[in-house]
């Protein structure tokens, strides 16, 4: 097997492995990150439809800055088509050339507003929506989704129908209900089965946490492409591997202590540039402690960078565990 690249719209993507776009973690500086490792895309983390909180400190983070890689993807989420509209257009304003639209979000948060995959018990709503931010902009429209609300409730197939009709350029389905959150195991039989009966491109997504699982599920829906999560997190090189194992069939090592250094300290720097110092020390720890958790010790140096306040501290800290890693283990 060969990897294979994926058009949505008018961008040829250069693969088939893409970051998922996760609420808190998928900030600019963890984006650009997994795009140098070989992620075909990378979308932001979910915006607010809601006009009275595009300046907050935290919905002016999640907008598009300069430099990213381009097609630059934006999420936005909503329950109301012509606020959704409405966002599309000032988001492609900001510089969005992909708008994706969040129907797969299960937070009790988001749903309890009747967003996220709370509108997939609404099929009519969810047509609503698609047209009105597909009529609203220029730039191709994605959409994210679920297999449904609840095991009784799969209705991937007919949101796939109502998005391929509605002029949606690509559709990523993640392999479980509402109901099941991130429990469990993913399933991709409804996949398989939206993609044998739906036109535009899909992208699986769920537990693709490794190369093998990658290629299967890729092989076992026809999908077009992968979206990995939370496996990124704790592996930003995985887009590499993932790439080096379709065009290969072989495995590259595993990343040794030196090079997770530079992927850690330059994460950091991310952040305090982007968030500054005193903000950006506390959004930085989850991803420290996702990074150096499997490390020797990994466990007792995150419990005192934890309680950190000053970003030199952090950094200095930081850069002082892995030197002592280097020596002693490499």
């Amino acid at each position: 097997m060969t990897s294979q690249s994926i058009k949505i719209g008018s961008y040829q993507l250069p693969g088939q492995v893409f970051l998922a776009p996760m609420a808190g973690v998928t900030d600019l500086p963890f984006r650009l990150l997994c795009r140098r490792y070989g992620a075909a895309l990378a979308t932001s983390e979910m915006i607010t439809s809601q006009a009275e909180l595009w300046h907050t400190r935290k919905t002016q983070s999640r907008l598009v800055k300069t430099g990213e890689p381009q097609p630059i993807s934006v999420q936005i989420a909503g329950t109301e088509p012509e606020i959704m509209a409405e966002a599309a257009k000032f988001n492609v304003g900001q510089g969005a050339q992909i708008i994706d639209i969040n129907m797969g979000c299960p937070a009790k948060k988001v749903c309890n507003v009747a967003a996220g995959s709370a509108l997939l018990k609404d099929e009519q709503r969810v047509t609503e929506i698609v047209r009105a931010v597909v009529d609203a902009v220029d730039v191709p429209v994605t959409l994210k989704i679920r297999t449904g609300w609840d095991k009784q409730n799969k209705n991937a197939v007919n949101i796939a129908r109502i998005a391929e009709q509605e002029g949606i350029a690509a559709l990523t389905i993640h392999g479980r209900t509402r109901e099941c959150g991130y429990s469990g195991h993913a399933e991709y039989e409804l996949i398989k089965q939206v993609k044998s009966e739906i036109s535009i491109p899909i992208i699986a997504n769920g537990d693709i946490d490794s190369v093998e699982k990658a290629k299967f599920v890729l092989q076992y829906t026809g999908a077009d492409a992968v979206m990995v999560g939370r496996a990124a997190q704790k592996a930003p090189w995985i887009f590499r591997d993932i790439n080096h194992y379709l065009k290969t069939g072989t495995k590259l090592p595993t990343p040794g202590v030196a090079e997770i250094q530079n992927i850690t300290l330059e994460l950091l720097k991310g952040m305090y540039q982007l968030y500054g110092n005193s903000h950006g020390v506390k959004v930085a720890r989850k991803h420290l402690r996702t990074l150096v958790h499997p490390l020797p010790n990994g466990e007792q140096f995150w419990q005192q960078v934890n309680k950190l306040t000053d970003n030199q501290t952090q950094y200095k800290t930081t850069k002082k565990f892995f030197a002592s890693l280097i020596n002693n283990y490499e």
